[in-house]
């Protein structure tokens, strides 16, 4: 931990600083899950590509949980019943849902439904953690709620008396929610290991629960081991998967769930952005007008936090 704090000295960073930076930095980094979801289609089965996903991950994380590995087994097994729940909605809900809905459904439309986790964050986290939203939250609440409102309209606010639900659709549903009780149940409980460590017991725990729901799909077929569902696995790993998650945990233990639900409100305009490059799924004109109400609103939500960290810290 004190190399961390050197380094952040160094930069001129303080943890909240960097935890304020990320706010902008971890859309891009999940956005990246969305176009997998899109491209693992007929390539890797779901729950395979969560498995595989989380297991690249859980490797990744050995050489940082192991100089402290005597904290996590002293601990974790005092805390398993939390790390089967993390592990059930993180891990198993939020890791293999997407991928089956990116089945039916495209990449825009899971990071669409994804952004309305911080409403659920944000109501529920006000009441249950007791996290008081200042005036200038509820402003930029709204304005990200417009701006999501808008591009899911195409411009049209008719058609969302006409919106209709495709399975996929509400497979993200299902994982929203898990992620707003993951989000919450990360402040709500207690715990006595650090954040990697924690992600790490229940990366452990959901892998369990994806296991048999894998070993089913393998024995279903084997067409997924190609170089191409590997390589996907791997960035899956890697970069929605270890890279995410860590920042997302580090987040909500210096910004709180509600400040940092703000980074789902972005999720939509980076994810458009990727699915253009990547899969050449174009951009319109109204996700122009979307970005123009959220962005700011995520400036005007997390200005106001850190003014007032600012006179804490004073």
């Amino acid at each position: 931990m004190g190399r961390h704090v050197t380094l952040l000295q160094s930069l001129h960073l303080t943890p909240i600083k960097l935890a304020e930076i990320l706010l902008w930095v971890t859309p891009a980094i999940w956005s990246s899950n969305y176009i997998i979801a899109r491209s693992a289609v007929d390539v890797v089965p779901p729950n395979t590509l969560a498995f595989g996903r989380w297991l690249v991950a859980l490797m990744l994380m050995l050489p940082l949980v192991w100089r402290e590995r005597s904290n996590l087994v002293t601990h974790a097994p005092r805390e398993w019943k939390q790390l089967l729940t993390f592990g059930a909605l993180g891990t198993w809900i939020c890791g293999s849902f997407p991928y089956i809905a990116g089945y039916t459904t495209s990449a825009t439309n899971i990071a669409l439904i994804y952004s309305a986790a911080p409403v659920g964050i944000t109501l529920i986290g006000s009441y249950l953690l007791r996290e008081k939203l200042t005036v200038r939250q509820r402003l930029g609440m709204l304005f990200a709620i417009a701006g999501l409102l808008f591009i899911i309209s195409k411009g049209r606010l008719e058609l969302l008396l006409g919106i209709r639900f495709v399975a996929g659709d509400l497979w993200v549903v299902a994982a929203t929610v898990a992620w707003v009780g993951f989000s919450l149940l990360q402040q709500w409980w207690k715990t006595s290991l650090t954040p990697v460590q924690r992600l790490f017991g229940s990366t452990m725990a959901g892998l369990v629960i994806l296991l048999p729901f894998t070993v089913y799909e393998a024995t279903a077929s084997d067409a997924w081991l190609t170089p191409h569902a590997l390589l996907l696995i791997f960035i899956a790993g890697l970069v929605p998967g270890l890279m995410a998650y860590l920042a997302y945990t580090f987040m909500l233990s210096q910004l709180g769930a509600t400040r940092t639900a703000l980074v789902l409100y972005l999720g939509p305009i980076y994810a458009a952005v990727a699915a253009w490059m990547v899969l050449g799924e174009a951009p319109q004109w109204f996700h122009a007008v979307g970005a123009a109400l959220v962005l700011p609103s995520i400036y005007l939500s997390s200005r106001r936090g850190r003014l007032q960290q600012d006179k804490q810290d004073d």
